[in-house]
This record gives structure tokens, C-alpha cells and sequence, in this order.
């Protein structure tokens, strides 16, 4: 009698409401990974594993024991000094000045490439004539060496370069600036300075990212009667967003980092007198140039580790969202 009860009861558990036998949901079951897959992917990312510990890991580490010691740059560092070097970068008023102008060139790229590249990006993204040449034309700028960027604003904005000698001709002599070494706009010239070399990479990458967007999101709009600009600002910059978050995330490193154009145009003295001089222009001076490799190595430890938390952080906070998407495949 119990076992009838007994079986009656995980009948009636084996039962939906309409009275239909149900069974239990199928797990998939995991393959392990073959040996054969396992020598493969080891071949394929070996080599990259290798050189990314020989060149970049195995550096970081070798600046790292340097900063340790007051170092000539030959020979075996044995004036050991511990952390006096990171001490004084962390005391020292031109570098907190020069992190200060890391700081400001950031915004400074955001706010003046983000906006100019979006608009150019929204009017390039439209049938238009001449619109290879335009897209050629503005990407132009970005894969112009630094050197003769430097080497040419350096000389065009100089007292008596060209940019002065055009605002006299046309009568706007009042507005002859010294672009290069007055303190109160020097940050500001570099700003337009890296706006004109880098918005052509913010295009082409947005441009990239539209074409992902689906056009009939857009005609849709259209016949509901949306407007051009409710349809950019509804469909466009959102479905966007990811693109413009990858493109924030390259020009904030690439800010942290910046050295080649402030060095050429300003040089190693001009650059902090200006109020142009940045953490790697203030490693090259204060560390290969004053013949204190040590203090470089040190500061080059410190840049290192402000833009990796920089990175981490952004990627922890900002692009969590697409890099979990990425993941699941959107789930």
C-alpha cells in the first residue's frame, strides 16, 4: 500500500497541471578540451605570450629594480636608495604640474575631438559627392609623422611664423599671440594642435561603428515621422555609444602617454616653463637627460602604474556593459 502511495505520489509529481508527464531538463553535457587543442592553442599564443613578457612585462620589471637605485645608466646599480626616487617624484612641483597637464590634455581631447569627429562622422555618413576624397582628406592629419607635425606647427607658430604674419595681413594684428611659450595658451595651442592630428582616426572609427547600425532602424523612424536629427539622437548615438567608448578609452591612454609632439614643438626645457610638459616629456628631462637613469626608470614606473589603474578603472566602470555582451553573445 505505501509503495502504490509511494508511486502514485512521483507520478503525480511528474505531472504538470494539464495532466502531461514532463521530464527532467537536459544538461548539455561539457566536452573537455583534447590534447591535440591544447597543443594547438599553446602554438598559436605562444609566441604572443613570449613577446609580450620579453617586451613588455620583463621591461616593466627591470624599470621597476632601477628605480630602486641612483643609476648612471651603465654598469651594475649598486647606490641603493630605495624608495627616495618615488618619494621625490611624488614631492616634486614640476612633475604634480606635469600630471596636472596630463590631466587637462585628457579633457581637452574629449571634449574638442569627440564632438568635431561625431559631426564629421553624421555629415561623411550621408550620399554625397566627393565624399572618398573628403574621408582621405581628413584621416590625412593622423598618418603624418610626428616628427614633421612638430617640426612645422613649431615653425607656423612661432612670433614671427606664418599663422602671426596671415592675422597682420588680413588686419587681425591684435589677435598676434606668442602661441608657443605664453604659459596662458600654450596648453590650449597643443589642444588644437592634437585635434588636428587625431579627430581623422575618431572619424574613421565612428564612421566604422555607423556602418554597423542597421538602416532600417532608421527608415522606420523616417515613417513614423522622426526628423534627422530625432533619428541621430534616438537611434544613431545611442547604437554608437559602444564605438565612442572604445574611442575615449584609446585617446585617454594615448593623453596619458603623450610625449613625441610636446617634445619636438617645445622641447625639453620650453615644454614646463610653457605649461605644455607632460609625465613622459618630465622622465625623458629629469631622467636621460640630467644623466639619473634611475629617477627615470622611476617615473617611467609611476606613468606605468597611473595609466594601468587609469585603464583597469575604465574598463571596470565604463565598458563592463560591451565587454559582458561581448561575452554572452548580447544576452
Amino acid at each position: 500500500m505505501s509503495a502504490a502511495v509511494t508511486e502514485g505520489a512521483s507520478s503525480s509529481r511528474e505531472r504538470d497541471g494539464g495532466g502531461v508527464r514532463t521530464s527532467p531538463p537536459l544538461r548539455p553535457r561539457r566536452r573537455g578540451i583534447g590534447w591535440a587543442q591544447r597543443l594547438e592553442i599553446t602554438a598559436l599564443s605562444g609566441p604572443a605570450i613570449l613577446m609580450f613578457l620579453a617586451f613588455v612585462i620583463f621591461p616593466v620589471v627591470m624599470a621597476a629594480y632601477y628605480g630602486f637605485y641612483r643609476w648612471k645608466g651603465f654598469g651594475v646599480p649598486t647606490n641603493f636608495v630605495g624608495l627616495d626616487n618615488y618619494v621625490t617624484i611624488l614631492q616634486d612641483k614640476p612633475f604634480r604640474e606635469a600630471l596636472l597637464h596630463n590631466g587637462l590634455i585628457v579633457v581637452l581631447s574629449l571634449v574638442l575631438q569627440g564632438p568635431i569627429a561625431i559631426g564629421f562622422a553624421l555629415l561623411l555618413n550621408q550620399r554625397m559627392r566627393g565624399q572618398s576624397v573628403i574621408r582621405v582628406l581628413i584621416f590625412v592629419p593622423y598618418v603624418i609623422a610626428e616628427v614633421i607635425v612638430g617640426t612645422a606647427f613649431s615653425l607656423m607658430l612661432q612670433t614671427s611664423g606664418a599663422v602671426n604674419g596671415v592675422l597682420q595681413s588680413i588686419g587681425l594684428g591684435s589677435l598676434q599671440q606668442d602661441w608657443l611659450s605664453n604659459r596662458a595658451i600654450a596648453i590650449w595651442t597643443l589642444g588644437l594642435i592634437l585635434t588636428w592630428k587625431y579627430v581623422g582616426f575618431a572619424v574613421i572609427l565612428f564612421l566604422a561603428g555607423m556602418q554597423n547600425i542597421p538602416e532600417e532602424l532608421s527608415d522606420a523612424a523616417a515613417m513614423d515621422g522622426a526628423s534627422y536629427w530625432q533619428t541621430q539622437r534616438w537611434i544613431t548615438l545611442p547604437l554608437l555609444m559602444p564605438t565612442i567608448r572604445i574611442w575615449a578609452f584609446l585617446s585617454i591612454i594615448g593623453a596619458l602617454q603623450l610625449f613625441d609632439l610636446v617634445y619636438i614643438i617645445w622641447g625639453q626645457y620650453v615644454s614646463s616653463t610653457a605649461g605644455t610638459s607632460t609625465m613622459a616629456t618630465y622622465m625623458v628631462t629629469e631622467g636621460r637627460n640630467a644623466g639619473n637613469y634611475g629617477y627615470g626608470n622611476a617615473v617611467a614606473v609611476v606613468l606605468f602604474i597611473i595609466s594601468m589603474t587609469v585603464a583597469l578603472a575604465y574598463q571596470r566602470f565604463v565598458l563592463r556593459r560591451d565587454t559582458e555582451g561581448a561575452l554572452t553573445g548580447g544576452r
